[in-house]
C-alpha cells in the first residue's frame, strides 16, 4: 500500500511513542458509553487514567489472593492428604481415587477407628 504523498512521515520520536503506547479500544452500546463518559466527568478522570488505575488496583489485589490461595492449598494438603507407601518401590502415594478411599475407610473401620467421644462413652460403661 502506497503512502499518501500529502501525508508527512511521523518523526522517530512519535513512532517510538506509538510503539511503546499502543491504542486500546472497545465498542460499547451507546447507553454504556454515555454512562462511562458521565462517570469519568464526575471523577475528573480520563479514560486512560481510569484504565491504568483499574489495572494497578487489580494487580495489587490479585497478588495477595494468589499467594494466600497457594499457601492455603499447601497447608490443607499438608494437613489432610493421606499418603501410603507403594508396596513395590516404597514411594509415597496420595489416596485420591474413590476405590482407594473406600478401601482405606474399610481398613480403618476394621482396625477399630472411630470418634474419640464414641470410644470414651464405651469405656465409661
Amino acid at each position: 500500500m502506497k503512502r499518501d504523498k500529502n501525508r508527512k512521515k511521523n518523526p522517530p520520536s512519535r513512532e517510538k511513542y506509538e510503539k511503546e503506547n499502543p491504542t486500546v479500544s472497545a465498542r460499547l452500546p451507546i447507553e454504556k458509553r454515555d454512562k462511562l463518559l458521565s462517570v469519568l466527568r464526575r471523577l475528573g478522570l480520563s479514560l486512560r487514567n481510569l484504565l491504568i488505575g483499574v489495572v494497578d488496583e487489580t494487580d495489587i489485589k490479585l497478588k495477595p489472593i494468589d499467594e494466600a490461595r497457594k499457601t492455603g492449598y499447601e497447608e490443607a494438603k499438608e494437613r489432610y492428604m493421606v499418603l501410603f507407601p507403594c508396596d513395590t518401590c516404597g514411594e509415597l502415594l496420595p489416596i485420591t481415587s474413590p476405590k482407594a478411599k473406600k478401601v482405606a475407610g474399610q481398613l480403618m473401620s476394621d482396625a477399630g477407628w472411630g470418634h474419640a467421644t464414641c470410644h470414651r462413652k464405651i469405656r465409661q460403661r
